[in-house]
């Protein structure tokens, strides 16, 4: 099926709520358009996550856009969000336009700026509509936050700027899913009601029978909207989560006799890097926010960090910084990626405030680094071959590939080995001599199946069976989530709301 891109298409999914599922349910439909045969490319104005990515030229999105131009077949593009924002405080944010970092703003300020990001939430929606059939845009939180509908530039503002049907998606796992679509559309006024054509129902268990008499009360309630479908609860889909919410609720992951201690950071961002550990059986991790939890695992990861030297801080005030000391002396392996990386060194130093106040904190030690915090971010796409013989790295042959998100620079002042040689002939990370001790920038680091089997059998693995690449498993899981969706959605209605 091929469109004029003259006469672009699009469909909105918003949420009653956070967490209802909206980043894969637009990563799905993605999907299931590029399997029509239509360009499709998803958008998300504003993203509020430690989660992200770097596009092909070097510009920073949300993660969860990634996914979702992984669903289309498509490289990512910072058209495709053009603001993220990267909270590193209860109330201040870093502000990402356009893939580079732009101000540190007090929430009370961010709403001031409206004018300067609308307008590349709108040079980006119209730049897709140029090269896209089809826009599949995705909201965020509710549309009804009432206090802040004048100024909101995520969710009815791009509906009515593009004109886009909008479906309303509700967790029907969390309860409260009628009163939940119900009260959102009596909050909308009559042009944004306009705009809601239907619903999807996520998350159901059990049998949908039972749920259809409410189906036909919330459309007879709200003017005839339809539910377009209801998604049952997906298990086992290993695809990347947009925020920490599903962290919040859930502190095991895997099963198997391999213990995995997962700091849990504060701050913690890129934390799908753990998902290619979850590719491999027997691995059991265990996230971590207190010193007494950690126990005597195989080996502990301190995962990277928006704001380094916060979470250093509380590390130290939650005993995991002396903790994890005591295990290394123990000789039981640690690992840290990006800021976990800086937290492993000697020290950090912060001497503008960039992420916080300025000044400098003592590391862990562990390594034989120095950071500095610097203003430049360096996000960039990345390949890299060991440059370490050092324990488990003497096992890995061949390539990784990843990105780098971070504004350190780390030095190494002592008598570690640098663990990578990049493709432009620079280094990067470094690990002791014994190889227990390991450091790197590089997010995606796991992804690479020989790498990832090599320190997992470091720290006691068996081996087992296929190794798989991350990027792999993903695009079938894409297709195993198309599959659930178009099973459960009415498609003809769908398209006939976008117009196809």
């Amino acid at each position: 099926m091929s469109l004029n891109t003259s006469n672009s298409k699009s469909l909105m999914i918003q949420g009653t709520a956070s967490d209802v599922g909206k980043s894969l349910l637009v990563a799905g439909l993605c999907r299931i358009y590029k399997r029509k045969g239509i360009k499709v490319a998803p958008f998300k104005a504003q993203n509020m996550a430690l989660n992200s990515y770097v596009t092909p030229d070097g510009l920073e999105i949300g993660r969860a856009q990634a996914l979702q131009a992984a669903a289309a077949s498509i490289d990512p593009s910072v058209y495709m969000n053009p603001i993220l924002i990267k909270p590193h405080g209860d109330m201040n944010s870093q502000i990402v336009v356009m893939g580079k970092p732009w101000k540190d703003l007090h929430a009370s300020d961010y709403y001031k700026a409206k004018s300067i990001l609308w307008s590349n939430v709108t040079k980006s929606l119209d730049t897709l509509k140029k090269e896209y059939d089809l826009i599949i845009c995705e909201g965020a939180g509710s549309p009804a936050e009432i206090n802040l509908k004048k100024d909101e530039i995520v969710n009815m503002a791009v509906a009515k700027y593009i004109q886009a049907p909008v479906l309303l998606a509700s967790d029907i796992d969390r309860g409260g899913v009628f009163a939940s679509l119900y009260g959102t559309v009596a909050l909308m006024d009559d042009e944004e009601k306009a705009l809601i054509k239907g619903y999807i129902i996520n998350k159901f268990r059990g049998d949908v029978q039972l749920l259809k008499p409410g189906l036909k009360m919330i459309e007879d309630l709200t003017e005839g909207r339809k539910t377009a479908g209801v998604i049952p609860y997906i298990h086992n889909i290993n695809l990347a989560q947009e925020d920490s919410v599903f962290l919040e609720k859930n502190h095991i992951f895997g099963g198997g006799p391999i213990d995995i201690a997962v700091i849990h950071l504060p701050y913690m961002s890129n934390y799908d890097d753990l998902d290619a550990l979850l590719l491999e059986e027997g691995i059991t991790i265990r996230m971590i926010r207190k010193g007494s939890e950690i126990g005597t695992p195989h080996a502990v990861l301190i995962p990277g960090s928006k704001t380094t030297m916060a979470d250093l801080q509380w590390m130290k005030d939650n005993d995991i910084d002396s903790r994890i000391k005591e295990l290394a002396c123990q000789g039981i392996p640690v690992a840290g990626i990006c800021g976990g990386y800086q937290i492993l060194g000697n020290q950090i130093c912060d001497p503008s405030g960039l992420e916080g106040s300025p000044g400098e904190m003592a590391g862990l030690g562990l390594l034989t680094v120095s950071t500095v915090i610097q203003e430049t971010k360096k996000t960039v796409l990345t390949e890299a071959t060991g440059s370490s013989s050092s324990g488990f790295m003497s096992d890995f042959h061949g390539t990784v590939t990843g990105y780098e998100i971070h504004m350190g620079e780390t030095i190494c002042t002592g008598s570690d080995s640098p663990l990578f040689q990049l493709n432009n002939g620079s280094i990067d990370g470094t690990i002791t001599g014994n190889g227990k001790i390991w450091g790197t920038y590089f997010h995606g680091v796991f992804n690479t199946p020989w790498f990832r089997r090599a320190w997992l059998k470091s720290i006691g693995w068996k081996e087992s069976g296929i190794a798989r690449n991350l990027n792999d498993v993903q695009d079938e899981q894409l297709d195993k989530l198309a599959d659930i969706m178009e099973d459960n959605l009415n498609m003809d209605f769908i398209d006939g709301i976008i117009g196809l």
